[in-house]
């Protein structure tokens, strides 16, 4: 056990935008990563301008928390003669680190942003000590290693790199079932460069076979009658085993997502926060903290690589789901079985003042999000609109409503409804 390690990680969190970034810091972020408006592997995240940028990372360092800037397409030669003023503004606004993957693009971070850490992004596809190693030399300070890599893999790299480089590995979200996303489908498909941040997802598509002596005649793809989504990965999730990375050597915890919801940011920060805590302590999480993972828009999760390979029994062991390992071949959909309803504007005097986001009724079986604490079951009496008049559906979104309750909560809390 590498008990200087676990005296210390960090809760990465994804920052699509303001708003997600602001519900990082508020569910308890360490740091977040985001993109500017070009070099980012999310194109269809709304990302920062320059000045939004300045903005994100002085709300950030005053709440405690580092901003890391993600470089990590594969720039074409234009682009390069592009990046050092980008680099430089981004310096400039105070950014920390920079994610990158491209060799030019981090000799051009040392040349140009001196002052910011290099992180080799999960693009660089790194599985062994010696890259990393290497990496190093080139004052890569941490290196974002491939999913691939098993937990006794990690021991090993860990144990042979410099001790001031710092490892970091994905625990949530949604993984390519290409290598640490080195995939060309989209591209061939729909002309949508996967490198570049433009990815159209085609792994998660249904598939037909047409034998080319009868055009016309489509036979479905399948594993067996259960379902034929041959390509789509199941969702990773860390939450119980967060002490294992920790005891293997990862400093930081980082969550997939930049081009999800501040809802899915502030619900998954929020848990892996206190299962993280709990860890540091020696401890397991509680019941409410697993949870909450099942209450966050998700495919069917699975440990990845970290124990073996997915096939070798880290995927589910549901008898009735069509699984092989890290694959699910019975739907690419997600399981929803919560919605985002309203954000909490502030509590006083046994009011309640939020902004809708969706539709809810007061019948409705409705839960609150606070930071670090357990949710909170709702069932209120009496909700009012603007203008003070008296209803019990709020039916449309960002409009200003109260509702009669002793609950304190902070700013910026949840409120959410069960749907299934």
């Amino acid at each position: 056990m590498m008990l200087s390690n676990k005296k210390r990680a960090e809760l990465l969190s994804p920052a699509g935008d303001m708003e997600s970034l602001i519900s990082a810091l508020d569910f308890g972020a360490d740091a977040v990563y985001l993109a500017g408006k070009t070099f980012g592997m999310r194109s269809g995240a709304k990302n920062f301008t320059d000045k939004e940028l300045v903005a994100a990372v002085r709300t950030a360092h005053k709440r405690g928390a580092k901003v890391y800037i993600t470089c990590n397409t594969v720039p074409l030669n234009g682009e390069t003669d592009e990046f050092p003023e980008f680099i430089k503004s981004a310096q400039d606004a105070g950014v920390d680190a920079v994610i990158a993957a491209d060799i030019g693009v981090i000799a051009m971070a040392k040349e140009f942003a001196p002052g910011m850490e290099i992180h080799a992004s999960t693009q660089t596809g790194v599985v062994n000590w010696r890259t990393a190693a290497e990496l190093y030399k080139m004052e890569v300070k941490r290196v974002v290693l491939a999913r691939e890599v098993s937990l006794e893999g990690i021991k090993e790299i860990r144990a042979k790199i410099p001790e001031d480089m710092e490892i970091e590995v994905f625990v949530h979200g949604a993984m390519c079932v290409s290598f640490s996303g080195r995939c060309l489908i989209s591209e061939y498909l729909t002309g949508r460069n996967a490198n570049r941040g433009e990815c159209a997802q085609p792994c998660r598509w249904g598939y037909y076979l047409m034998e080319e002596t009868r055009p016309g005649q489509f036979f479905k793809v399948f594993e067996d009658d259960g379902g034929s989504y041959i390509l789509n990965s199941r969702d990773m999730c860390m939450i119980e085993h967060l002490d294992d990375l920790l005891d293997a050597g990862v400093y930081s915890l980082k969550i997939e997502g930049r081009a999800k919801s501040a809802y899915y940011t502030a619900l998954t920060t929020n848990a892996y926060r206190s299962a993280l805590d709990c860890a540091l302590k020696g401890e397991k999480p509680p019941k409410w903290v697993l949870e909450e993972v099942d209450k966050i828009s998700h495919r069917p999760y699975c440990t990845g690589f970290f124990y073996g390979h997915p096939n070798e029994g880290s995927g589910s062991q549901d008898p009735n789901e069509v699984t092989n390992g890290g694959q699910y071949f019975e739907s690419s959909g997600y399981i929803r079985e919560y919605d985002f309803v309203a954000t909490v504007d502030n509590c006083e005097n046994g009011v309640m003042y939020l902004t809708t986001r969706n539709f809810f009724k007061l019948s409705d079986e409705l839960e609150i999000l606070a930071p670090e604490r357990e949710p909170i079951k709702f069932a209120p009496k009496k909700m009012f609109d603007e203008d003070g008049g008296e209803i019990d559906t709020a039916r449309h979104a960002m409009r200003k409503i109260t509702i009669l309750s002793d609950i304190v909560v902070p700013p910026h809390s949840l409120l959410r409804k069960r749907i299934n």
